[in-house]
């Protein structure tokens, strides 16, 4: 099961039946015209033609699983007492007093140029339950980063 917002569940649903009505019919068609092309024991754009079809499938698949097993949650329950799904978090690099905000949000609405980051991540782990004014360690590929939170938010 994965927790995301009712944004996040709106764009996958989207996602899916763009996937489904347009990007599926677009690789039925590239096999066609690729098995138009005379013998498929030597045709390469066939088999790559195949391929795409197949992952494709496989996208749409998990694409589905993911939004059957979507628990969408009610952001007007949630608290800012500590960081938590949903919180957007801004705090301070103590090593540089560099600034960064983050939204935790589920792996599926994990987007860095939005500066929404999987709660799977080592960031996010570190920073559940946590509240304002706490510093926190967190290990990180490169190392281990300070960090203070300054604010959370609900979103």
């Amino acid at each position: 099961m994965a927790y995301m917002s009712q944004e996040g569940y709106d764009k996958m649903i989207a996602e899916l039946q763009r996937l489904e009505s347009i990007e599926r019919p677009k690789a039925s068609a590239a096999i066609a015209e690729a098995r138009d092309k005379g013998d498929l024991s030597e045709n390469s754009e066939y088999d790559a033609a195949k391929e795409a079809q197949a992952h494709l499938e496989d996208k749409i698949n998990k694409m589905k699983l993911a939004i059957a097993e979507a628990k969408i949650v009610d952001t007007s329950r949630l608290s800012t007492e500590c960081v938590q799904i949903l919180s957007k978090v801004e705090m301070t690099n103590m090593a540089n007093k560099a600034k960064m905000t983050y939204t935790i949000v589920s792996e599926n609405e994990a987007n860095l140029r939005e500066g929404k980051i999987s709660i799977k991540t080592p960031i996010a782990q570190g920073l559940l339950n946590k509240k304002v004014g706490d510093e926190v360690e967190i290990t990180i590929p490169r190392g281990t980063i300070k960090l203070r939170i300054d604010k959370i938010t609900i979103e």
